[in-house]
Formats: C-alpha cells, sequence, structure tokens
C-alpha cells in the first residue's frame, strides 16, 4: 500500500544546465488574492533559489483564474523571447457548477497556449473544495503548489533542452 504524500513541494534537487539565462513569465489571479499571493512567493523564491534571475522573472496581475490562459497568450506575443509562463491561480468550490466551468477552461486554456506555443505553459491552480484546502497547500502542511510550478518549469525547460540536442 502506498502512503500519501504530506507535503508536495519536496522536489530532487537536479542542475539545470543554462538557467541564468532563462526568461519566465508569471500570471498571478488577483481573486483569492491572499493564497495566490503566497503562491507567487513561493513560485519566485524558488526559481531564484535554483538560480533564474530576478530582472529575468517577469510577474503580471489578472482578475481571475480564467483570465490566465489568455494572459499567457499575450505575454508570448508581447514577449518572443520568454522561455516559459506559470499561471498561478486559486478556484474554490462554492454552492453552484460555476467552478467546474472555469476549472475546465482554464486548465483548457493553459493547456492550448503550451501546445500553440511549444512552451512550458504551467499549471498551477488550485482546484479546491474550500478556503482550508487551498490554505493546506500555498505553504501550509501540503506544501505550496508555487513551488511545484516553478520546480515543473525547471523540468520542463529541462527537457526542452534534453530533446533539442538529439
Amino acid at each position: 500500500m502506498t502512503e500519501k504524500k504530506k507535503n508536495l513541494s519536496e522536489f530532487t534537487p537536479f542542475k539545470f544546465n543554462s538557467v541564468k539565462d532563462i526568461r519566465i513569465g508569471i500570471v498571478v489571479s488577483e481573486w483569492n488574492e491572499h493564497i495566490t499571493d503566497s503562491l507567487l512567493k513561493g513560485a519566485a523564491d524558488t526559481l531564484v533559489e535554483q538560480g533564474v534571475k530576478e530582472e529575468n522573472i517577469y510577474i503580471q496581475h489578472v482578475p481571475g483564474s480564467f483570465e490566465l490562459p489568455s494572459a499567457a497568450e499575450m505575454m508570448f506575443q508581447a514577449m518572443p523571447k520568454l522561455d516559459a509562463v506559470i499561471c498561478i491561480g486559486c478556484i474554490i468550490q462554492g454552492d453552484t457548477r460555476h467552478f467546474e466551468f472555469i476549472s475546465q477552461a482554464v486548465a483548457q486554456g493553459i493547456a492550448n497556449v503550451g501546445i500553440k506555443h511549444a512552451k512550458p505553459t504551467i499549471f498551477s491552480v488550485l482546484t479546491t473544495d474550500n478556503m482550508q484546502q487551498a490554505e493546506d497547500r500555498c505553504g501550509g502542511k501540503h506544501g505550496n503548489k508555487g513551488v511545484e510550478g516553478a520546480i515543473s518549469c525547471l523540468k520542463m525547460l529541462q527537457f526542452q533542452e534534453n530533446i533539442s540536442n538529439l
């Protein structure tokens, strides 16, 4: 029987070959701001800790999670030298089906942007049943999804570099 991981932000350190020269955009939803601010801090701090220059991290805010895919698309179009975009948001279940529609649209939209540009476009969006679950995943007992997004981004950039050398 496998044991469930308690802190999802633990990762095995790795060496990314050209991390200092990469440029990463981060788009952050203002909705549930106290959660998304913590996710942003986790992502940005992790990128810097891993060697990304602060001046190569471009942070923009959008009103809500629904706007994340179009904002990622706009960033790639406006900044062609951008290597990746991390999309940070928090969608919490309410009393209506709105949650399902928004969550699905955001996930599909972010995936489509990544496919269109063939660049890492990272889904670092919490989709939780309640506020406590969101707090547990933005620096609480289950780690910080922003940290996970930053590491996923770097690992995908490493993957991209690896396959371009085949």
